[in-house]
């Protein structure tokens, strides 16, 4: 139940485990480093991104791929979750969190944005000595900017960025 208090140090530090999922992704894509974007999943992951148009079950290889070759061309992006609400099992737990997402791309000297904002919903699962990301659900509630961004980020590729060096370029990250 949302908002029950834990009943055990152990259900704290799931919490925390769990919760801490939420850095990983939004530090492993901010900052270009996809091996750390890659250890919140499980090897096999559900996407549900209906606003965009994917609803599939795949490799997380191919999911970090996917969101590499989507973000990595951008100038900058910053991804940040609030109001996180975990409903934990023994080996299972639904995550929820609101989000923002802005989506920066310089053209002819100008910051051009993309900002999204929703909410999370994940299935997370205990895997491989810790908790893993098993279904990852995304609600769209509102959109603002140039969504052409993605389009004109995408021809450009992925470069260098003096914030994180070549690992936007690089499948496996520093």
């Amino acid at each position: 139940m949302i908002g029950a208090a834990p009943a055990t140090l152990a259900d704290l530090i799931d919490r925390a485990a769990i919760a801490d999922l939420l850095n990983g992704y939004a530090y492993g894509i901010d900052r270009r480093d996809w091996p750390l974007y890659r250890s919140i999943f499980t090897d096999r992951l559900e996407v549900d991104l209906a606003w965009s148009g994917v609803d599939a079950s795949m490799p997380a290889d191919e999911w970090v791929a996917t969101v590499r070759a989507t973000l990595a061309p951008f100038d900058a992006t910053q991804h940040r979750m609030t109001n996180i609400a975990i409903d934990l099992g023994a080996d299972e737990a639904i995550l929820r969190t609101q989000m923002t997402a802005r989506h920066m791309l310089v053209e002819d000297g100008a910051e051009r944005h993309h900002l999204i904002g929703g909410y999370y919903t994940h299935r997370v699962v205990r895997a491989g000595g810790g908790w893993r990301i098993a279904r990852l659900g995304l609600t769209i509630m509102w959109e603002q900017g140039d969504r052409g961004l993605f389009d004109r980020a995408a021809a450009r590729g992925p470069r260098t960025r003096a914030d994180v060096g070549e690992q936007g370029m690089q499948a496996g990250g520093a």
